[in-house]
């Protein structure tokens, strides 16, 4: 397998640790989505992923898989061991929603491409575009942390003690706020799941900082 990726890209780091907790050897081929006006929009990167984003999977040198839960999905398909979605249909779909208010509700006001047309089309200063941040992450994990600390599933992780879909998709979000200097320890629940998350190998493997092209 090789995975196109960025160390910081929260959709890249989804997947990394999917692939570490499934154990799956991948080469990592880092994109620079800043250097030179961002390599993902480079007519070669294109080739690969005509979105121009990361990350990009590739499967046996033929599959190119894009979107990062749509990878995560191919990665349970194929490889279900150990299986990232619960068993029964209600489960599933509760930690489903979890993943999906981060990646669809969250991150998407957030990431580099609208902080960029933010920025350089609409004028908006840093101030600005860093209020704009920290006001999409903090009004979803202000619903999140309600949810996962009224839910009686809620274990150690998002679901029961071990890791799902749901956590492959907030540990990356909690990253991106402790970046932006959101004070987390107004969500005790989503706080304590990151703790418990970052000491299991996996998401600690996956983690920007120790990444091929972290800087």
């Amino acid at each position: 397998m090789k995975l196109y990726s960025y160390f910081r890209s929260s959709a890249s780091y989804r997947v990394r640790i999917a692939l570490n907790l499934k154990n799956l050897p991948y080469d990592y081929v880092p994109v620079h989505l800043l250097r030179e006006g961002g390599e993902q929009l480079k007519p070669a990167y294109r080739e690969v992923n005509p979105d121009g984003i990361v990350p990009t999977l590739i499967d046996d040198d033929q599959h190119a898989i894009q979107q990062s839960l749509a990878i995560i999905e191919y990665l349970e398909e194929t490889h279900p061991e150990p299986p990232l979605l619960p068993k029964s249909p209600a489960d599933r779909a509760h930690v489903r929603s979890l993943g999906l208010q981060v990646a669809c509700e969250i991150h998407p006001v957030n990431n580099l491409r609208i902080l960029k047309y933010l920025k350089h089309t609409l004028g908006v200063d840093d101030a600005a575009k860093d209020a704009w941040y920290r006001h999409w992450i903090e009004l979803g994990f202000g619903t999140l942390e309600t949810r996962l600390a009224a839910d009686p599933r809620t274990g150690k992780l998002c679901f029961g003690d071990t890791p799902t879909v749901a956590d492959l998709c907030l540990i990356p979000q909690v990253f991106n706020a402790n970046r932006f200097n959101i004070d987390t320890t107004r969500y005790p629940t989503i706080e304590r799941i990151y703790d418990r998350a970052m000491q299991i190998e996996a998401f600690a493997q996956a983690a920007p900082g120790v990444q091929p092209d972290s800087e």
